[in-house]
């Protein structure tokens, strides 16, 4: 009768630790991969939200550089993880909406594959010439524009959204504008304010400082609506450009098959965090905007992005192999 009482006992226990260790989420540390660089813009964002999230979750939030294919290596590291809540990424408008129009082969869907957690933030990239440039309005560039030959736009490399913003530009002002890609933003930005390239499109963050500094002039932003980083510089819309709204956006993204309840216990986390003012006034400076949107209007976007940046990938010619 005392090995039955036993045996019962321990089945009871293991029935009610069931449902008590699902709630237990996270019991070990998250992993956030980050799919570029120490240093750049998506690793910084992402550290400050692992920082903040760790609080809410109640287990630090660790995170990891997994750089290489424009992004596409760390995203499909987290497509392919167990989904178990453990493993998140930080995504991107490069690698959730450029790069499966710019590669001839995709490793994940960036719809199928994977569950938005929660808008990260977005910001608008700044159109900058050189201060000492005599273009000092999108219509002074339209008119250069019309000589062949005297208009080139930087980039950080070949279907980038810097990229693909200068391509869109050109088609909306018409006119010759060859693009010249670089290696990375910060050569193609010395560049610019050298006067060896005309202008490129690029993070109010890394262009601003050079603004107050008087070495840039912002003529103007990429979104539909003027930049809180930048109130003072009109859209491209408002200068002629017709419809123009190209923003630089990041989100948190699980695995596709990750259960509802580590969902909701992440999404919580990640609003926490954009209500932490510390966080929001690190965000702020790097010229994220952070509207919040729930977890169908996350998929609603992420649908229409792809579809508008594959369309500028078609336009631009851009292909990697």
């Amino acid at each position: 009768m005392n090995t039955r009482r036993c045996l019962l006992a321990a089945l009871g226990a293991l029935v009610l630790a069931g449902p008590v260790g699902a709630q237990e989420f996270p019991a070990r540390p998250v992993k956030l991969v980050v799919p570029f660089g120490a240093g750049t813009t998506t690793d910084i964002v992402a550290r400050v939200f692992a920082e903040a999230m760790a609080r809410p979750l109640g287990q630090p939030v660790v995170v990891e550089n997994r750089a290489g294919a424009g992004g596409n290596i760390g995203a499909d590291q987290v497509a392919k993880a167990p989904a178990d809540g453990y493993t998140i990424v930080m995504g991107t408008v490069g690698t959730h909406a450029i790069n499966p129009g710019l590669y001839r082969r995709m490793p994940y869907d960036a719809l199928k594959d994977f569950a938005p957690i929660g808008f990260a933030g977005y910001t608008p990239t700044l159109l900058v010439v050189a201060a000492q440039s005599p273009i000092k309005s999108l219509q002074d560039l339209k008119a250069l524009a019309a000589r062949p030959g005297a208009v080139s736009f930087a980039s950080a490399g070949n279907g980038t959204s810097g990229h693909l913003a200068g391509e869109l530009l050109k088609a909306r002002l018409g006119g010759e504008m060859t693009h010249v890609p670089y290696k990375e933003g910060g050569q193609a930005l010395t560049d610019v304010m050298g006067g060896q390239v005309q202008f490129m499109f690029y993070h109010p963050a890394a262009v601003l400082p050079q603004v107050k500094a008087g070495k840039l002039r912002a003529l103007a932003v990429s979104s539909s609506k003027r930049s809180a980083a930048a109130p003072e510089v009109p859209t491209v819309a408002e200068q002629g450009g017709g419809d123009f709204d190209l923003v630089a956006w990041f989100m948190l993204y699980a695995p596709a098959a990750t259960p509802a309840p580590v969902l909701a216990r992440l999404r919580d986390a990640v609003a926490q965090a954009v209500a932490n003012p510390e966080a929001k006034a690190k965000l702020a400076a790097q010229g994220l905007e952070i509207p919040v949107l729930k977890p169908d209007e996350m998929a609603a976007f992420g649908k229409v992005e792809l579809a508008k940046w594959s369309e500028l990938v078609r336009r631009s010619g851009a292909q990697v192999d």
